[in-house]
């Protein structure tokens, strides 16, 4: 196998995919479209890494425009045969190719239930961005390894971005911008510690919190999909319910801890679990494991986070004898209804 993966490659072009996607300014031009208009709520669809990008959305609208935002499902639409009504909504989807049945359905429904529709995806020529009335291009660039990446941090990014820009927030405006350098500096972590405990056998829980929902997500289904491990997500206010009785000495835990509102929860629960003989890695905070950078704006520091996550888990496939960039039974482009 090439020791020189394309997946490899797409996260050391992630810091100037971003800085690409900021100095095109397009998110700018989207804010100040709907910037003046007032949505009763915002719908949000996607599906898989494009999904979790769609959850960290839902965080950055709900605390900094004070919007309800509903997850969309598509099968509503493909399978049941009903158009929601969504007067005056923003429907956003999130695609990497926007090439999929279902998301193209979902988009041509919102727009027939009254929904104002934007499109923030990679290809700004695909069916989902034709469809939408308003583009968000991600310009990330092409990706070719099945396990997305670049793109994932850029959706991300451009969802913090818009957020910012329409809500008027300098201070995560300014964050935005620093990220591309700090993804620069992020390449250098080495969690290595983190895949020694994902031994044959376990699996790995994530949990995080906030804005660090979407990403731990995320990791858990790059786990699945790269290393083959049935890896579960949770938050760590929902870890502390029915699914900490299956915690144990092959559930290895991955942390991941921004300083703001959530922080004391993600702390409490990894200081009652550190007792437990649940081998516990964790990024940030008084219980940090792993290696970080100095802390930064936390909307912005989960995205960040993703990149050592990211080398980690293509660095063990290949140990591993695995082709991270095909994955078995799995394409590029999922087209499901």
């Amino acid at each position: 196998m090439a020791s020189r993966t394309s997946m490899a490659v797409e996260i050391r072009e992630a810091p100037e995919a971003a800085a690409r996607f900021l100095r095109s300014g397009a998110f700018l031009d989207i804010a100040g479209r709907i910037g003046n208009r007032s949505f009763p709520f915002v719908v949000v669809c996607g599906r898989g890494s494009s999904g979790h990008a769609g959850v960290y959305l839902r965080y950055l609208v709900e605390t900094r425009l004070g919007l309800i935002v509903s997850a969309s499902a598509p099968s509503v639409v493909t399978s049941y045969r009903s158009v929601p009504k969504m007067n005056d909504a923003l429907f956003i989807v999130v695609s990497q190719s926007g090439r999929s049945p279902d998301l193209l359905a979902a988009t041509r429904a919102a727009r027939a239930g009254g929904a104002v529709s934007l499109a923030i995806v990679n290809d700004p020529a695909s069916p989902v961005a034709e469809a939408a009335e308003l583009v968000l291009p991600l310009e990330a660039g092409p990706e070719h390894a099945v396990a997305a990446t670049k793109t994932v941090v850029n959706s991300c990014l451009a969802c913090a971005a818009l957020v910012a820009a329409w809500s008027g927030d300098e201070e995560l405006l300014g964050a935005v911008r620093r990220v591309p350098e700090r993804l620069e500096r992020a390449q250098s972590l080495d969690w290595s510690a983190w895949m020694a405990q994902l031994t044959p056998g376990t699996t790995p829980f994530v949990t995080g919190r906030g804005t660090g929902f979407g990403p731990i997500r995320e990791i858990a289904l790059k786990i699945s999909e790269t290393l083959r491990l049935p890896a579960l997500s949770y938050s760590a206010a929902e870890l502390r319910h029915g699914p900490r009785a299956a915690l144990g000495p092959s559930t290895p835990l991955l942390a991941l801890r921004q300083h703001d509102e959530v922080a004391g929860s993600v702390d409490d629960l990894i200081a009652e679990l550190s007792g437990q003989r649940v081998p516990i890695e964790v990024c940030g905070g008084p219980h940090g494991t792993l290696p970080w950078l100095s802390d930064d704006h936390p909307a912005l520091d989960p995205v960040v986070m993703l990149v050592p996550a990211y080398r980690a888990i293509e660095r063990e496939a290949r140990a591993r004898g695995f082709d991270p960039d095909s994955p078995p039974s799995l394409t590029k482009v999922t087209e499901t209804l």
